[in-house]
């Protein structure tokens, strides 16, 4: 028993839902692609899960919240995928993979097979059993990676009201959860072993600004140290938490945020696995010329770096997921894959982005005490990586554009004192090319092609960068007696 397809989308996240819209885009036809998912529910906005679902008002349900809605595109209901002639597989797990023979083996004993396939299969949740700590499937311990886990976490909170939680992590997961647990009228404590929250991207003094608004909403902060055990009731209900420093903290529920690993298992010994990932090019094409792979499971040549690096965010799953189809449907017109990686979130009040590298010297900028603040990051002379909070469209629009530019920077001081000025001033000259483009923070004046310019329109190119450098100039000096 077993059916054929041309594609077929192994997985049922994010990336799925943007893989199959760009294959409608592209005109895929009726009977050709499947999705195989081993979630009951059609492909569906993960982040929506550690936001909107855990609201005590109002709060996020399906269908209101399937691809691709994240992107304010059409809703793509079971409905949708009908009208469109693809076939969802659903609450279906595929025990097997042989991307030799390009078969699939369900755990229902079917046969799939296809032309080409779309490894879209994501990343499971860290247990902590992974490190050692019995108690994940004890009442009132949760995780949160896909809809069944929110159920289960929004019950456990609609019982703790009033009382305590305890986050253990203090990434994303842990963030954002912690904010709807405060929503909710449930006191809370984190505990993590590092410094400070967010600790892959955060510097210590943004982190500390995140820190204090959360103590202000009564959050507190257990640092430093990991958590080793349970206590549990008569009923195995969890009561406590006891971490490696000694302390014991009451505990109604916990939440663990830890990380994930991504979902490589099937494909082990058949392609190249790097990073944890699924190894593919520029075309997000793995060693098997018959296997793509998007989002969380893929590591990919991020070409604005020169390296090679697996992302967990949703931006690059979207992404990841059209520049694949365009690949396959229109080979000769699709380029390599040229990425900015981008991290988000929204908690209360607060809403912050991040783009790029956040690697070498750090140059904050901005009022921390108020609600608008950000940092540069600058590698080997260049801007590599911008994060803001608080800013508005056009903002959030010139730091992710001069963080592509990566303009030189001659004076880290002078380019504290622009601050977000400097990304809004450089971000409204118009680009010279494509080619490009390297400025200095010095009244913006430098430029510096980096690649070389065809020889026909070489002329056309010193015309043109000597224009924007006296723009620059007078535009400075215009802007120092502002």
């Amino acid at each position: 028993m077993g059916r054929a397809f041309v594609y077929v989308i192994l997985g049922g996240g994010v990336a799925a839902g943007y893989t199959a819209h760009e294959f409608v885009k592209r005109g895929v036809s009726h009977g050709e692609l499947c999705i195989i998912s081993e979630e009951p529910v059609a492909p569906y906005e993960r982040p929506a899960l550690s936001k909107g679902y855990l609201l005590p008002e109002d709060p996020a349900r399906l269908p209101a919240f399937h691809c691709c809605v994240g992107t304010n595109e059409e809703r793509l209901t079971p409905k949708w995928y009908k009208e469109h002639g693809i076939e969802l597989v659903l609450g279906t797990r595929v025990k097997s993979a042989d991307v030799r023979r390009k078969t699939l083996l369900t755990a229902t004993g079917e046969t799939i097979t296809y032309k080409i396939l779309i490894v879209a299969t994501g990343a499971r949740a860290l247990k902590l059993e992974e490190f050692g700590v019995s108690g994940s499937d004890a009442d009132g311990v949760c995780y949160l990676r896909d809809l069944a886990d929110a159920n289960r976490l929004v019950n456990v909170m609609q019982s703790s009201s009033g009382g305590n939680a305890v986050v253990i992590g203090g990434g994303y997961i842990g963030m954002e959860c912690a904010a709807s647990l405060v929503i909710n009228n449930i006191n809370v404590t984190m505990v993590f072993p590092e410094a400070h929250c967010m600790a892959r991207l955060f510097t210590p003094k943004i982190a500390s600004y995140y820190e204090e608004f959360y103590k202000s909403k009564g959050v507190q902060f257990v640092k430093g140290t990991v958590l080793t055990s349970f206590d549990f009731d008569s009923d195995q209900k969890v009561t406590a938490v006891n971490l490696r420093d000694g302390t014991k903290l009451p505990a109604d529920m916990v939440i663990v945020g830890i990380g994930i690993r991504p979902n490589t298992s099937l494909f082990e010994g058949q392609l190249t696995l790097e990073k944890g990932g699924i190894k593919v090019n520029g075309r997000m094409q793995s060693s098997n010329n018959s296997v793509y792979a998007v989002g969380d499971v893929a590591t990919f040549p991020v070409k604005i770096f020169s390296e090679t690096r697996r992302l967990e965010h949703v931006d690059f799953a979207r992404k990841a997921a059209r520049h694949a189809v365009a690949a396959i449907m229109e080979p000769e017109k699709t380029t390599e894959f040229d990425y900015l990686p981008f991290f988000y979130s929204r908690v209360f009040t607060l809403s912050w982005q991040f783009y790029g590298d956040n690697t070498g010297d750090v140059v904050h900028f901005g009022d921390f005490s108020g609600n608008r603040f950000g940092a540069y990051w600058v590698n080997k002379g260049q801007v590599v990586g911008s994060f803001l909070e608080g800013g508005t469209k056009e903002e959030y629009e010139a730091i992710a554009k001069i963080t592509r530019l990566k303009p030189a920077i001659e004076d880290l001081a002078d380019l504290e004192k622009q601050g977000l000025g400097f990304a809004l001033t450089l971000s409204r000259i118009p680009e010279p090319s494509e080619e490009a483009v390297v400025v200095s923070s010095d009244s913006v004046s430098t430029l510096v092609v980096e690649k070389p310019l065809h020889v026909w329109h070489a002329t056309a190119g010193v015309i043109l960068a000597a224009s924007i450098a006296a723009f620059a100039y007078w535009y400075g000096r215009r802007r120092r007696r502002w």
